[in-house]
């Protein structure tokens, strides 16, 4: 930083005087930087203007150009300096200077800032420790929208002003935060009130009726501070402390409430019938484990596929949305421990929403310790859920199986209709490439090139009639890792009404096998099994239907694909016809 010299010591000298002999209405400066030409002192000013309120520039004389931020009260000024220099946003040794130290003003053009009224910076108070308790504790007063008991009531700008240098940090934050919400303020949120935040008091009282002065009253404090929180009205923002996982965060204690833990979750339940949930998340771990639990998550029916994800090293946002319910979820990693919380909300409620995870996430308190691996009731597991939540479920799952070495996939059409997502082996993202309702045939290819164990080859004659046949399939549509396999017999290479291009099977199979493939007993694909009908027609339950694989053949064709058609018609035992079956068959899911 470039300063006169002399001009620091005559300077320094004023502060110890005036501060001490000048009144609370002293119009003072902070200088941060001085330069010795006009080009560099307005490029700089210019510079800091992008990130602070009140930045001006004067001419001091002897040549240099002064930076300053301004004007201020004498007794406040010292506040500002703290702020910004802790927080880096101005050189160490900035100072506080008067207004007889400044010249003509060059930046910024058109304004009389010299003339302009002092600012009232933001007042630091230390803030307390919350005693921690050894169970979890909800604090007593929930946020919720003042009474204003006589509007009639209220300051002269000399009282108003005096009321406000009595507000903490947090509480000229808050207002600043208000002003932003109500679409007043777009600053820095760092409770120091220059000119940017007079503006935004200005037009915030201009728009609900009151004198613009720029300097808001106890009642017009109180009256934007209940717009601000009549959102939250009924929800019972209280804060929870909980020592098991070590957080401390506003929860909206209305409409949830403590149910158990099931680490490393601890479950607020709603108390109203409705969709809200939080959770706490507490567990040791490092990046890797953050990562896990990171995918783990998106697995859950309450993080839905539609959202925003963001994930770093040490931390991760989750976001999911359905016609039911918006979920977000953040997460980060410290010191070994892995905290966050999760708001699951009724879909439709997007403000009260959003103002909740801004109040969470402001309040959210990492103390000492996480939640035991071991705290719980594992009486309660089940394979499809984690830590007591849902896995998210596909809409449907069916069979199919791959047809080419890319990876593609023939299935039924029943197990594409109105999907958001298609998974295959529900890890793999698969696009739809062709569906044919007429067959009910559908053809799909994996988002990302695949090497598949095993592919088709389709039979190059039709089996005999009362030839033993198999099908291999996700019978219980994914609850196996591994499709099952199901034997029977060739009872005709038609259908019930001469279709050609079916072949009636005598065998018992469940609806999920519907897409796997049929196999003769050279182990070559001589169909794809199709649904059982749902219409009032029962059919006996022995009785499936097959796509012939000649149908099949002529629909890869007509997508580009080659289908692979098989040389060897000799038997093969039943174990090398599974082995074949289980490289080839994929489990198809459906999501929402």
């Amino acid at each position: 930083m470039k300063r006169l010299f002399v001009g620091f010591l005559v300077l320094f000298a004023a502060i110890g005087q005036g501060l001490q002999a000048q009144t609370s209405q002293q119009v003072v400066w902070i200088q941060i930087e001085a330069h010795p030409n006009l080009r560099d002192g307005l490029a700089r000013a210019q510079v800091y203007a992008r990130e602070l309120e009140d930045v001006s520039g004067f001419r001091l004389g002897g040549g240099w150009h002064g930076i300053v931020l301004g004007p201020y009260a004498a007794q406040d000024a010292e506040q500002v300096l703290q702020v910004y220099r802790a927080d880096g946003l101005i050189p160490r040794d900035s100072y506080i200077t008067f207004s007889a130290t400044l010249g003509e003003q060059f930046f910024p053009q058109g304004q009389d800032v010299l003339g302009a009224n002092t600012q009232t910076p933001q007042v630091i108070e230390d803030q307390q420790e919350t005693p921690t308790p050894s169970e979890p504790q909800i604090g007593d007063d929930p946020v919720q929208t003042p009474e204003i008991a006589n509007r009639e009531i209220d300051e002269t700008p000399a009282e108003a002003r005096r009321s406000e240098r009595r507000l903490s940090a947090e509480e000229r934050r808050g207002l600043q935060t208000a002003l932003q919400w109500a679409g007043f303020y777009s600053s820095t949120i760092d409770g120091a009130f220059g000119r940017g935040t007079r503006a935004s008091m200005s037009a915030w009282q201009q728009a609900n009726g009151f004198e613009p002065t720029g300097i808001l009253t106890t009642l017009q404090r109180e009256v934007l501070i209940g717009q601000y929180n009549a959102v939250l009205e009924g929800l019972e923002l209280r804060r929870v402390t909980d020592t098991r996982t070590g957080i401390e965060i506003m929860i909206p204690t209305g409409v949830v409430a403590f149910e158990r833990y099931e680490p490393p979750f601890a479950h607020f339940n709603a108390t109203d019938g409705s969709a809200a949930k939080v959770l706490l998340i507490s567990q040791e771990g490092d990046a890797n484990t953050l990562a896990g639990l990171y995918q783990i998550m998106q697995t859950l029916e309450i993080v839905p596929l539609e959202g925003e994800r963001r994930q770093t090293r040490d931390s991760f946002e989750l976001v999911g949305r359905n016609a039911s319910i918006v979920s977000e979820t953040r997460v980060r990693l410290a010191a070994g421990e892995i905290k966050g919380f999760t708001l699951i909300w009724p879909a439709g409620d997007e403000e009260r929403r959003t103002r909740l995870i801004s109040e969470m996430q402001a309040s959210f308190t990492r103390l000492d310790g996480v939640l035991d691996a071991a705290a719980g009731d594992s009486s309660t597991q089940q394979i499809d859920l984690v830590a007591g939540l849902q896995i998210r479920k596909p809409k449907v799952s069916r069979s199919g199986f791959f047809v080419d070495g890319g990876g593609s996939v023939i299935t039924t059409s029943d197990a594409v209709q109105s999907c958001t997502r298609i998974t295959l082996d529900e890890e793999i993202d698969a696009n739809l490439q062709t569906v044919d309702l007429d067959r009910g045939l559908a053809i799909l290819s994996p988002a990302e090139t695949l090497a598949p164990p095993q592919v088709a080859q389709f039979s190059p004659a039709p089996p005999r009639l009362q030839s033993d046949i198999a099908v291999a399939g996700y019978s219980y549509e994914g609850v196996l890792d591994a499709p099952t396999m199901t034997f029977g017999t060739l009872s005709d290479l038609r259908g019930l009404r001469g279709e050609e291009d079916l072949s009636r099977l005598a065998l018992n199979t469940l609806p999920g096998d519907a897409g796997g493939p049929v196999f003769d007993t050279s182990g070559n694909v001589l169909g794809m099994l199709l649904p059982r009908s749902n219409g009032n027609q029962q059919l006996p339950k022995d009785v499936s239907f097959a796509l012939a694989g000649s149908a099949i053949t002529e629909a890869m064709q007509s997508a580009g694909l080659t289908p692979g058609n098989a040389e060897g018609t000799s038997t093969l035992p039943p174990e090398d016809i599974t082995a074949r079956a289980i490289g080839m068959t994929v489990l198809v899911s459906c999501w929402e």
